[in-house]
């Protein structure tokens, strides 16, 4: 098994959260719910990078900030209707805000 971080991100609704993040490339892989009416936890994957999409409270903190290296980064701004910029520091980034105000903070270095 390859090791790995995988962030949690606090949402309201998981199954609205989806459509932004697929629009970001992400496919949903599965999800679970321990009954019917109980919080939904999902997970969403492009390529390698995974996220945690939880409607649980206890889980994570509304309005964090993930960091996200991924390649296409001007075509995700062009989809999202943004820019992304370079850095002083050698990257070129743009963030994001999905529908519950978590931050994505997306990347790639110049080179």
């Amino acid at each position: 098994m390859d090791e790995q971080a995988i962030p949690i991100l606090r949402v309201s609704d998981a199954t609205a959260a989806l459509p932004w993040y697929e629009r970001l490339g992400f496919l949903k892989q599965w999800e679970h719910r321990f009954e019917p009416g109980l919080p939904l936890f999902v997970e969403v994957a492009r390529g390698e990078v995974r996220l945690f999409l939880s409607e649980h409270h206890g889980d994570a903190h509304p309005d964090g900030v993930v960091y996200l290296r991924l390649n296409d980064i001007d075509a995700i701004a062009a989809a999202f209707a943004t820019t992304a910029e370079d850095t002083e520091w050698g990257t070129r980034e743009l963030q994001l805000r999905d529908p519950d105000g978590n931050r994505l903070r997306i990347g790639r270095p110049n080179a």
